[in-house]
């Protein structure tokens, strides 16, 4: 449960540049931050190298957070921005690599679905030409998606993001982006209809 109290005291002390309270950022969000750093760098130093990058980001732009929202939600937010930035940089690319970076532009918009990779849910089908198609299809579809439904299906469903991170990237309530999620999961499951049978589109709620 947020603690409004002891996060509205590490902000301030943070404001106030008082050394101790990096130590504190780094103990309280760190390991968060790594965690969500390593779902998109797939990589532990690139992820930590990402992690130091955002807390260094968090204690120089402290001011910018309002606290309208959650100090997480902001960090978040923060911590993917970070993550895709590096990710575009070909220097952070592994080969035939496809991130969310491939979909998701600098302000928030989806781009092309071309060179987007489904990942193989194998539990979807026994057999492999009926996966293999089945993908392919769902590539089609996602693609066809309007944006506002798209990018929460990518980041939950694909991504693998919990509800609280995706709302944060999005900058949007949880509650918006279960509304979302559930429309958009409602439409690809319309279009995927002849695969219906045993189909499982979404993991479990985060």
């Amino acid at each position: 449960m947020r603690d409004v109290a002891t996060e509205r005291h590490l902000v301030e002390r943070l404001m106030a540049r008082d050394d101790s309270a990096v130590a504190d950022l780094e103990r309280t969000y760190g390991s968060l931050i790594y965690q969500l750093a390593f779902r998109y760098m797939k990589n532990g130093e690139d992820a930590e190298e990402v992690t130091q990058d955002v807390l260094l980001k968090v204690y120089k732009k402290i001011e910018a957070f309002r606290g309208d929202a959650a100090l997480s939600s902001w960090i978040y937010r923060i911590t993917f921005n970070t993550a895709m930035s590096r990710l575009r940089n070909s220097k952070f690319r592994r080969p035939a690599e496809v991130t969310m970076a491939d979909w998701i532009a600098d302000d928030g918009e989806t781009k092309g679905p071309a060179s987007f990779e489904i990942a193989d849910w194998s539990s979807l089908a026994d057999d492999a030409m009926l996966r293999s198609e089945l993908r392919e299809r769902l590539k089609a579809a996602l693609g066809k998606l309007p944006a506002i439904y798209r990018i929460p299906v990518i980041l939950r469903d694909i991504q693998g993001l919990s509800t609280e991170e995706a709302s944060a990237v999005l900058r949007v309530k949880t509650q918006t982006l279960k509304s979302r999620l559930h429309r958009g999961r409602l439409i690809l499951r319309d279009r995927l209809s002849e695969f219906a049978d045993g189909l499982t589109l979404h993991r479990p709620a985060a």
